[in-house]
């Protein structure tokens, strides 16, 4: 590595340096309210250190590292119960368990790090490279042995360049795209939005409006998060425990404490039924991108309301009235989110196992291990 950088692996936000928010201004996820949230209520199973990069004696880089213990979960996801599930949650508990991400595996996109000046990728993967092994010998001396190693979420003009450096010998993986939508600047109503969509898909947005008569939305306050903390964890965890796969569970204070921190760039909008909470959905707002965050829904309102579909719409709509450039939606539910108009965007990550004999076939065992996917993308506009 470069002698002119040096790094500092910090525990606790409290501890980082005064400027280290003005370092992280072009991404609300490294900057230190949601920082401070995530240390304050992170999935149990998890541990988070912050990153800060120096050339000299100056700031000049911030990153996340998180670390997650597989062990503590009951389980990886419920919903589909045939044997590659189980041979693949086997795989999980007894060389998988103890996994360190650079990046931050609780959000789609790149969001692991940023910096205040221009920085080459080969300088930035020997530092993201250095930051994995001084990780793995802090655990090693705590008795821990890291088995995987992951640089999660680039974008093709960011992992082409990593691959081509320090990274080259890492395998490269990638897993079900990124949903996003493009938010035109013409758009200044949702009705601009719906005026652009085919007949078939005006269709489609009138009949989850009609279905969903009857069921109201608002945005919480902090004091409506913290009364509903108990059933909005509840829907939540129902969502969480039928997704495909799944590596933490969120703490149950998790919205409340977000709410606290981000204030106003965290945004949870509760949809009831006769005065009932039955669904919520959450966003982050992240400069002039929107970033979709954890939603949950009680399952027979979702069937008979199209609740989920009427989310997204929200969502958009939300978007474009408080004149979004983009909407990230994330990677699961594809075929749906492109209904409404995402596109998916193709995303690396970078995996390496520590157990050299099994690293030397990683190529051959991860694909094995993602749970495979077909889906039809849809193209609603005109």
């Amino acid at each position: 590595m470069n002698q002119n950088f040096t790094f500092s692996v910090y525990q606790k936000v409290n501890n980082l340096p005064k400027n280290w928010d003005e370092v992280a201004h072009s991404n609300a996820f490294l900057q230190t309210p949601y920082l401070q949230a995530l240390e304050l209520s992170a999935p149990t199973n998890m541990e988070c250190f912050y990153i800060g990069i120096f050339e000299h004696d100056n700031l000049i880089g911030v990153a996340l590292a998180q670390y997650l213990n597989l062990n503590k979960l009951k389980s990886f996801g419920e919903r589909d119960k045939c044997l590659k599930t189980y041979i693949r949650n086997f795989v999980f508990k007894n060389f998988a368990s103890h996994v360190l991400f650079l990046g931050n595996n609780m959000i789609t996109g790149q969001n692991g790090f940023a910096f205040s000046k221009e920085m080459d990728y080969k300088c930035i993967s020997e530092i993201l490279l250095n930051c994995a092994k001084e990780l793995i010998g802090y655990f090693k001396n705590k008795k821990i042995k890291i088995h995987i190693v992951s640089f999660k979420d680039f974008y093709k003009n960011a992992a082409i360049p990593l691959k081509e450096n320090a990274f080259v010998s890492i395998y490269e993986f990638n897993t079900q795209p990124n949903m996003v939508i493009e938010l035109k600047e013409k758009w200044q109503s949702e009705a601009d939005y719906i005026a652009a969509l085919t007949k078939k898909y005006r269709d489609q947005y009138k009949r989850a409006r009609k279905k969903s008569e009857g069921i109201s939305f608002r945005e919480l306050t902090l004091e409506d998060i913290q009364s509903h903390e108990k059933r909005i964890y509840e829907l939540y965890h129902y969502v969480a425990q039928n997704a495909p796969f799944n590596t933490f569970f969120l703490a149950e204070n998790h919205f409340t404490t977000f709410k606290k921190q981000c204030g106003n760039r965290f945004v949870l909008v509760g949809y009831f039924s006769d005065e009932k909470l039955i669904g919520f959905h959450s966003l982050l707002l992240n400069n002039n991108v929107l970033e979709t965050y954890f939603l949950g829904y009680d399952e027979q309102v979702q069937k008979e309301k199209l609740l989920y579909l009427n989310m997204l719409y929200n969502m958009t709509a939300f978007g474009i009235e408080h004149h979004f450039k983009k909407i990230i939606f994330g990677r699961t539910a594809l075929e749906i989110k492109s209904s409404i108009g995402a596109v998916p965007i193709q995303m690396s990550g970078f995996i390496f196992h520590t157990n050299s004999l099994i690293n030397k076939y990683i190529g051959k065992i991860f694909p094995k291990l993602e749970p495979t996917l077909s889906w039809q993308q849809r193209h609603p506009f005109k």
